[in-house]
Parts: C-alpha cells; sequence; structure tokens
C-alpha cells in the first residue's frame, strides 16, 4: 500500500495506492498535410461544450506527460494501432528513444520498471496491482487493452470494470481516475513515484477531459444481432455465436460486446476465470503468473468486447494465443472446460455440455468475428473522413489525421478479411478507398476524392451485409 496525499489546482485529498492504474501510456505527432479542401465543403460546425471537453481530452491523450518520464497516454494506445499496441511488428517500428523503451535508457527505471525484452516481443507491460512494496518479485505483466467501445463495455452492477482484471482503476475504480493510476505507475521519472517530483497527478479538470475523450472513441453503443449477413461462413457463425446450446458465446459476450447475460439477469461487464492463465505462454517460464482480480487475485478476469477483437491480436491477457481461429478454439478445449466458468456453462445446459464445436464451426466463428470487426472498421472510417470533410465532428481536429486513422482502419479491415479468405470483392473495394485516401493526403486540392472514398466503403459494405 502507498499513500499518496496531492493538491491540485482542482482536486485535493489522499490517494491509497492499493492497484496499478490502466494501460493508458507515447506521443503520436500530429502532423497537417498542407492545403485545405475547396470550397465546396462546408465549415466544420461550432463544437457543442461536450466535443470542447473531448478536444481538452485529446490534447492531454496524446500530449500531456504530466511532468514525468516522457510517456503519453497514447504510448501504448496508437491511434494508428486500434489504441493498443500490437507485438512484436508494431513495436519494432518504434525508434529506440521511444518513451515506450524509457526502461532502456532510463537508469532511473532500468529495474523493475519494465521488462524489455517481454515488452518488445510479446508486447506485454508490467502493472503493480497489488502495490509498489515489493517491486521485483510483486507484479504481473498484460497486453495493452484497446481504448475503443469503452461507453458500451465497462459498466456493470458491482461498478466499472478495467483493465483486464476489472480492476485497473484506481480508488473508486472510474474510467474518470482510471488515468491518475495509469500516471503513477507507467509516468515516473524514478521509482520513488513522488508525486511533485517524478510526476504530477493530473487535476479533476484533466481527468474529466480524458474520460471524455477516451468515451468518444469508437462505437456509442452495442450491435443488435442477429445482422442480415451476406457470407454463408459468417452466417454459419454468427448462427453458432448465438445458440446458447452450442457456442454459447452470446451468453458472456451479449451481441459480441463485452457484457453478459446470466441465469436470466443482465450481468454487464462481468470477470470469469476461463484457465486462460493456465495455458504454457510462448515466453514460457519468463511470463510470471497473474492472479487477476484484486490483492490477493481471485483469477478472474473481465470480459472485452469481441466487435474490435479480429484486428488486435495476439489474443488474452496475457497475449497467450496469435490467431483469431486459435482464441475461439480455446473455448472449445480442455482447458476451458474444465475451468470455473467453463463448469459454469455447463452447469446452464440442461444436458450438462460445456462448449463442444467441430474445427468447422470454430473457423465459422472467426469468421463472423472477422465480419463484424470489418463493418466496424467501415462504419469508423466513414465517419472519420466525414470529420475530414466538415461534415461532422473531426475527433481527431487535424484534417489529415482524421484521415489517416481512417486508413489504418481501412487496412484492418483488409487484412481481417483476408486472412480469413473472406469477401474478396469487398476486399477490392476497401484496396481503392485507401488509394483515394491517400492521394488526397498528398494533394489537398483532391479532397473531392473523399466522397469516392466514401462510396467505394459502402460498396465493401453492401459485400458484407444486407441493408
Amino acid at each position: 500500500m502507498k499513500r499518496i496525499d496531492f493538491l491540485g489546482s482542482n482536486s485535493v485529498g489522499t490517494f491509497i495506492w492499493m492497484r496499478g492504474g490502466g494501460l493508458l501510456i507515447t506521443l503520436v505527432m500530429l502532423t497537417a498535410c498542407p492545403g485545405s479542401p475547396p470550397p465546396d465543403f462546408p465549415s466544420p460546425p461550432s463544437p457543442t461544450p461536450e466535443q470542447k471537453l473531448i478536444v481538452k481530452g485529446r490534447d492531454l491523450f496524446f500530449k500531456e506527460t504530466f511532468n514525468g518520464n516522457g510517456r503519453t497516454c497514447s504510448t501504448c494506445h496508437r491511434a494508428e494501432a486500434n489504441f493498443t499496441m500490437d507485438p512484436p511488428q508494431f513495436i519494432a517500428t518504434l525508434p529506440d528513444k521511444d518513451p515506450l523503451f524509457v526502461a532502456e535508457f532510463n537508469p532511473d527505471l532500468n529495474e523493475n520498471f519494465e521488462k524489455p525484452a517481454l515488452m518488445r516481443q510479446f508486447g506485454l507491460v508490467v502493472e503493480n496491482l497489488d502495490g509498489f512494496e515489493d517491486l521485483e518479485n510483486v507484479f504481473v505483466l498484460r497486453g495493452v487493452l484497446p481504448t475503443l467501445a469503452l461507453r458500451t463495455s465497462v459498466e456493470s452492477p458491482q461498478g466499472p470494470r478495467l483493465g483486464w482484471s476489472g480492476d485497473g482503476s484506481a480508488r473508486e475504480g472510474t474510467l474518470k481516475l482510471f488515468a491518475l493510476g495509469a500516471v503513477i505507475q507507467h509516468f515516473p521519472k524514478t521509482l520513488d513515484r513522488d508525486p511533485g517530483v517524478d510526476f504530477r497527478l493530473p487535476t479533476e479538470d484533466e481527468l474529466v477531459a480524458l474520460e471524455a475523450f477516451q468515451l468518444a472513441l469508437g462505437r456509442q453503443e452495442d450491435l443488435q444481432l442477429p445482422l442480415p449477413l451476406k457470407g454463408d461462413r459468417a452466417k454459419q457463425g454468427q448462427e453458432v455465436f448465438l445458440d446458447d446450446t452450442l457456442g454459447k458465446c452470446n451468453i458472456c459476450h451479449r451481441n459480441a460486446g463485452a457484457n453478459a447475460r446470466l441465469g436470466g439477469q443482465d450481468a454487464g461487464n462481468a470477470n470469469f476465470n476461463t484457465g486462460v492463465e493456465n495455458l504454457p505462454h510462448p515466453g514460457g517460464k519468463q511470463i510470471p503468473p497473474d492472479d487477476g482480480f484484486g490483492t490477493p487475485g481471485d483469477g478472474t478476469f473481465n470480459s472485452i468486447p469481441l466487435v474490435e477483437a479480429a484486428d488486435t491480436a495476439p489474443f488474452f491477457h496475457n497475449h497467450a494465443i496469435d490467431t483469431l481461429e486459435g482464441a475461439v478454439a480455446f473455448y472449445n478445449s480442455e482447458a476451458f472446460n474444465n475451468s470455473p466458468s467453463g463448469q459454469t456453462l455447463a452447469g446452464l445446459d440442461p444436458n450438462g455440455i460445456g462448449i463442444q464445436l467441430n474445427p468447422e464451426q470454430v473457423v465459422a466463428v472467426a469468421a463472423f468475428l472477422r465480419v463484424i470487426n470489418a463493418l466496424e472498421n467501415i462504419r469508423w472510417s466513414i465517419e472519420l473522413i466525414e470529420g475530414a470533410m466538415g461534415k461532422r465532428f473531426a475527433l481527431f481536429g487535424d484534417k489529415d489525421e482524421q484521415l489517416r486513422i481512417a486508413n489504418f482502419q481501412i487496412s484492418d479491415a483488409m487484412k481481417v478479411l483476408e486472412e480469413g479468405d473472406l469477401h474478396p470483392q469487398a476486399r477490392t473495394a476497401l484496396s481503392t478507398a485507401f488509394t483515394f485516401i491517400e492521394k488526397v493526403r498528398k494533394n489537398a486540392a483532391l479532397m473531392h476524392l473523399t466522397t469516392e472514398a466514401i462510396a467505394q466503403l459502402n460498396n465493401a459494405r453492401s459485400d458484407l451485409i444486407r441493408s
């Protein structure tokens, strides 16, 4: 336990450190493309008070180091990587002096702050959820949880579930205070973690703004399944997903989100012991056990949304499985079916059966998840492009940044479909849209091509789902 008394311009009180913050952690520099759109594009509407708050939170998220070691929230939550960090390919593109690697070049942080080799190889960061008293021995290693669709995915009757174990937020566990724990955990100049020396604590106003920005990222509502999908494999996968006697996926991931319905009651975002912690990890004995929720932990971890899952591999809190099909197959395994959660599902089944899918059904469920991921990529990319065109609030402000992130979403849609050998016609339309956006980014006088890009994105969507 660590007691921290603090005084800020808008906050005063005592923070009792019991658990680490979340995984908010570099600075993504936003560089505008020269030029401006043609005069026939509308000027952006005047921002509302809520949008002004989001803009403030956005600037804090990408730029504010809180007088710490150089990290920002976007050090690990990269806009170009679905607000997570995809190892090892993405990490390998970063310069050695990126603040993500501060433990490698800051001598005050070179021991017990991160595990650099495991970070580079597996994308795992250190979390001291059980306090800072024994940094050498008391820690866990977790992947970076994407900060997308948070508005739909963290509430439960017991309070917000944040982090991989549902207790990744300081004090009362709110998203607002998620950033407070993150600064203390990930931003200090030294392991003393002394407020006012090693970092400054966010003010109340800053915490509110950061919360507003994070809540604005991604989907603002859950899907309503079933969807009128066109592809045979994805349709089969949706049927298996929704069948509570077969796939049973919809029990814990209702409408492919993060909320459960157990025993006829809405449980919100819930914690489960699925046995994934018992899987052999590619890192072998280098990866310490993770006790999950609580201090000491009870071995449970909270659900994450599945709509955004396909393009955020590797999977689970410890990145134990590399492929989406492998992640689906895990729930078909003895490891899951023998776990407490697997036994609970079997207990809900009239025949006492857990999840028993054949290989074709596993691939079909993965195809379904790939398609809904691509549909979300398309939805958000259109929204981002329209923001660049001045037709709606530009979440990322700068036109080129709106288009840059839109093209990352388009690229992800192409990737998840290609990996599953799904919908070649949609992939062609997505590729054309990507090309149009890149042309606009290189020459702002071609801004009219954004309309063509949106048309191609709608063509891609029409190949995936009926109107």
